[in-house]
């Protein structure tokens, strides 16, 4: 489902993922339907209504919940506390997929649950980084990793969850894509990796190594982020627009040594508010 909340320059989207199928009830292209709510909300209190909606709309209680990062998720995060401290909401379990949202659900009173490959995961929201229009391919993982933050583990509880919400922003959501695709890679033989990817894309994009002090560059520095799995992480930042996100993700799936990266290729059934 995607849901908007917009002003005359700012609009809010809830795009979400889902395993069982949805009824479309409005004459709309198969699978798509879309409706726009517009408000006088300025930027701020547009992203908060765009958070609470996701929890009062989708989250019920006795849920298992995958607690994205981010600004708008943090948000999501202190609602979903609000929400069970009034007594709305009723046994929920919180599945943090970082350090950070990790500790705004203890503050918020959210009762925790680590992720395990077998984890049931009822729903989940997340920001993204960005999201292709028309596709619904996302990029998470642009932003510096803080200690412990694991994109493989946002990642795959997105992935687990029966169904997920990405809260973005207007802008965020738009096709003909640029900028990066972070890459894990393994540590060992990192360079023959890049370069790989390098001749994948030449012309199309650069490969850096991402690091976790001083200044980025193709070989990351001195002091490389090292990932809490021990991987490196590949910034690949395309100057030109991608055409296709997915067959991006497909052409890095096949690179001997990339263990994953940031693009969630699931596409949702899309609804809008």
């Amino acid at each position: 489902m995607a849901s908007v909340a917009s002003s005359s320059s700012f609009s809010t989207r809830l795009l979400l993922h889902s395993h069982t199928p949805l009824v479309c009830r409005r004459r709309c292209r198969p699978n798509f339907l879309r409706m726009v709510t517009r408000s006088c909300l300025d930027d701020s209190s547009a992203l908060l209504r765009a958070a609470q909606h996701t929890v009062d709309t989708y989250v019920k209680s006795g849920m298992v919940v995958g607690l994205g990062s981010g600004h708008a998720s943090g948000m999501a995060i202190q609602h979903l506390g609000s929400q069970l401290r009034t007594g709305n909401l009723k046994d929920i379990v919180g599945i943090p997929m970082s350090v950070s949202s990790a500790s705004e659900a203890a503050k918020a009173g959210i009762p925790l649950d680590t992720y395990q490959g077998s984890s049931q995961i009822d729903f989940a929201f997340d920001d993204a980084d960005v999201i292709e229009e028309g596709t619904l391919v996302a990029i998470i993982g642009r932003r510096k990793l803080q200690g412990g933050e694991s994109i493989i583990q946002e990642k795959s509880i997105i992935n687990s969850a029966n169904k997920c919400v990405f809260i973005i922003e207007e802008n965020q959501y738009k096709g003909g894509l640029e900028g990066s695709i972070p890459v894990l890679i393994q540590s060992l033989n990192w360079m023959t990796i890049a370069e790989e990817i390098d001749d994948m894309f030449l012309g199309d994009a650069e490969v850096w190594r991402r690091p976790s002090i001083g200044q980025a560059g193709p070989l990351g520095g001195d002091f490389p982020v090292v990932t809490k799995e021990g991987h490196n992480i590949l910034d690949v930042i395309f100057t030109s627009p991608i055409e296709n996100l997915a067959e991006v993700a497909k052409s890095l799936d096949k690179v001997d040594g990339v263990v994953d990266h940031g693009v969630v290729s699931k596409i949702p059934l899309v609804f809008s508010l």
